[in-house]
């Protein structure tokens, strides 16, 4: 009973000194003066009361253009709002204070900040990855910029970071293709570029193994439901492919599979070659047919 008391009269004191504060708060906002609002947003500021700080610094930063606490004001609003992270916004502030202050000594680090901000902002690997791009090339710039700086490390990490959700993204997306194949011939076709950029862009992957495995494994599902016409050629990729696959992971857990697929691939190129040498035969016993043979005898009319 005596602890459910404590808590009730705790519960009320903190109540109490809550609404205390708002209401100082409230009557700085309306009858303080610039310099008033100024001393204690940098006090809130250092207690880490990012959301009344950034409220006051808000208000400050219009009228203290010009002043030596506008710069100051800048930065740190921008930092009220990465602290409570609302990281598209200060992704913002940051850029714009290190394009108005340029020579600021807090220029390196407010450009760090836009691009730590937008890494922040970055989505999963599952969702459109254009934020990423931004974010990667927002660092890489820092990085170019100030390749001695502090925070180069930390910038490449990240940079890291966001390349493999890039990465896992376009994985993702080349396995998509070739699981929905069997609906469509032209996913076979997107499922062979598609693994192609990906080992372009990703020549290190963990992935290349497993991909390059589907890449001869969708080009001879590819040959196999292709017209005649075309599939000695895409017989012979998917050999092509089975050689680069072989070369590269010579111990592969998928090479028995591969390996049916190439030799699958041998005998229908030997078929489809056979056929064509049967009929050019033929063409060729067409034309050496003799050309006057004897016309239907027909009786003339009485």
């Amino acid at each position: 009973m005596q602890h459910l008391r404590f808590a009730r009269l705790l519960a009320i004191v903190c109540c109490f000194g809550l609404l205390v504060s708002c209401s100082s708060f409230n009557k700085l906002q309306k009858t303080g003066t610039d310099d008033q609002k100024y001393k204690a947003a940098l006090q809130y500021y250092e207690k880490k009361d990012w959301y009344h700080a950034g409220l006051l610094f808000e208000e400050l930063i219009p009228v203290l253009k010009g002043s030596t606490e506008s710069e100051m004001a800048q930065f740190y609003y921008a930092y009220t709002q990465f602290r409570q992270q609302q990281y598209l916004l200060s992704s913002t502030l940051f850029k714009k204070f290190y394009e108005t202050f340029a020579r600021s000594e807090h220029a390196q680090e407010a450009m760090y900040m836009y691009a730590y901000s937008l890494y922040k902002d970055a989505p999963d690997y599952n969702l459109d990855q254009s934020n990423t791009l931004t974010a990667t090339s927002a660092l890489q710039d820092f990085i170019n910029n100030y390749p001695d700086s502090q925070y180069r490390d930390d910038a490449t990490k990240m940079i890291l970071d966001l390349r493999q959700k890039l990465e896992r993204k376009a994985y993702e997306k080349a396995k998509l293709y070739f699981k929905t194949s069997g609906f469509n011939i032209a996913s076979y076709k997107s499922s062979v570029i598609s693994i192609n950029n990906f080992q372009r862009d990703f020549p290190d992957s963990q992935y290349n193994e497993e991909l390059a495995f589907l890449k001869v494994d969708a080009e001879y599902s590819l040959a196999k439901n292709s017209l005649e016409t075309k599939q000695k050629e895409r017989y012979q990729e998917t050999m092509n492919y089975y050689q680069g696959f072989i070369d590269r992971y010579p111990s592969s857990k998928y090479l028995k599979q591969a390996e049916k697929m190439f030799e699958s691939s041998q005998k229908e190129i030997d078929r489809l070659t056979k056929l064509e040498k049967e009929r050019a035969k033929e063409k060729q016993l067409q034309k050496q047919a003799p050309a006057d043979r004897p016309g239907k005898v027909t009786a003339a009319r009485q």
